[in-house]
C-alpha cells in the first residue's frame, strides 16, 4: 500500500470524507490518507497527526517529497490534541485501531477543548464498535452512515458521525450491530455476525462451566445471542 494505491479500507473510509474539507487524520501513519485526498482533490488540506516518532518522519518525508507541504501539515502529538481552534477543521478521520482506543481519544479531545463538534467523524474501528457508539450517542452524535468491509480476513466496520442538538437514542442492538448496518445487513455483515455468534456460544460453554459467579457475564452473552440469531433469522 501507498498513497497511490490505498488499503481497501482506507480507500472506503476516504470516500466518506466531505468534498473540500479541511481534514484532521488522527493516527496518520505514514500520512497516505491525507496524500491520496489532497492529489485527487477530494480535500482542500489536512493535518496528519501521529504520536510515533517512526510513522510521523515517514509521513514528513512522503509530504515533502510530493511537495505537498503547504496542504497537509504534519504533526506529531497524542490524538485530538495536534488540533488548535485555529485549524477550523472540518472532518476528522480516525481508522484502523480498536473502538476504545478511538473513544478515549474523542473523550479527551472533548474534554480539552479540541473536538469542537463543528466535525464529521469518520471512524473504522477493527474492534469495540459497540463502546464507539456508545460514547457518540452519550455526546449527542448521530450516525448517519455506516459500512462493513472485508479485507485481508479481516473485518473493519465505518462509522460516520455528526454533533446534534439533542442525544438521539440507540437500542442495544442497534449499539450492538450499528443503525445504518441494520437495514443494510449485506453479505460481509450477515457473515461477521454468523462467526460472533459461534463466538458468543463457544463463551456461553466456557462461563457455564466455571466455578466463579458469572451470573451477570452469562445473562450478557445471553442477550448477545438472542439479538445476533433474531437478526439472522
Amino acid at each position: 500500500m501507498d498513497y497511490k494505491n490505498l488499503s481497501k479500507r482506507l480507500h472506503r473510509a476516504g470516500e466518506f470524507v466531505p468534498k473540500g474539507a479541511i481534514l484532521a487524520d488522527i493516527g496518520s501513519d505514514h500520512a497516505y490518507l491525507p496524500a491520496y485526498l489532497v492529489m485527487n482533490k477530494q480535500i482542500s488540506s489536512a493535518i496528519a497527526g501521529e504520536v510515533v516518532d517512526g510513522p510521523y518522519l515517514s509521513a514528513k518525508n512522503l509530504v515533502a517529497e510530493l511537495n505537498l507541504s503547504s496542504m497537509i501539515d504534519v504533526r506529531k502529538g497524542d490524538g485530538l490534541a495536534v488540533l488548535t481552534p485555529l485549524d477550523a477543521v472540518t472532518a476528522i478521520s480516525i481508522c484502523g485501531m480498536g473502538g476504545a482506543l478511538i473513544r478515549d481519544i474523542l473523550d479527551r479531545g472533548f474534554h480539552g477543548g479540541n473536538l469542537t463538534g463543528k466535525e464529521t467523524l469518520i471512524l473504522q474501528p477493527n474492534i469495540g464498535e459497540p463502546t464507539l457508539r456508545t460514547w457518540l450517542v452519550n455526546h449527542a452524535y448521530e450516525i448517519v452512515k455506516e459500512d462493513i468491509i472485508r479485507e485481508n480476513e479481516k473485518t473493519y466496520e465505518i462509522i460516520v458521525a455528526e454533533k446534534r442538538e439533542q442525544i438521539v437514542p440507540l437500542s442495544e442492538k442497534e449499539l450492538l450491530f450499528g443503525p445504518k448496518l441494520l437495514e443494510q445487513q449485506g453479505s460481509v455483515f450477515l457473515n461477521k455476525w454468523e462467526h460472533e455468534c459461534h463466538q458468543f456460544e463457544n463463551i456461553l460453554k466456557q462461563l457455564e462451566k466455571s466455578n466463579k459467579d458469572v451470573a451477570k457475564k452469562i445473562a450478557e452473552v445471553q442477550t448477545k445471542i438472542q439479538l445476533v440469531k433474531e437478526v439472522l433469522a
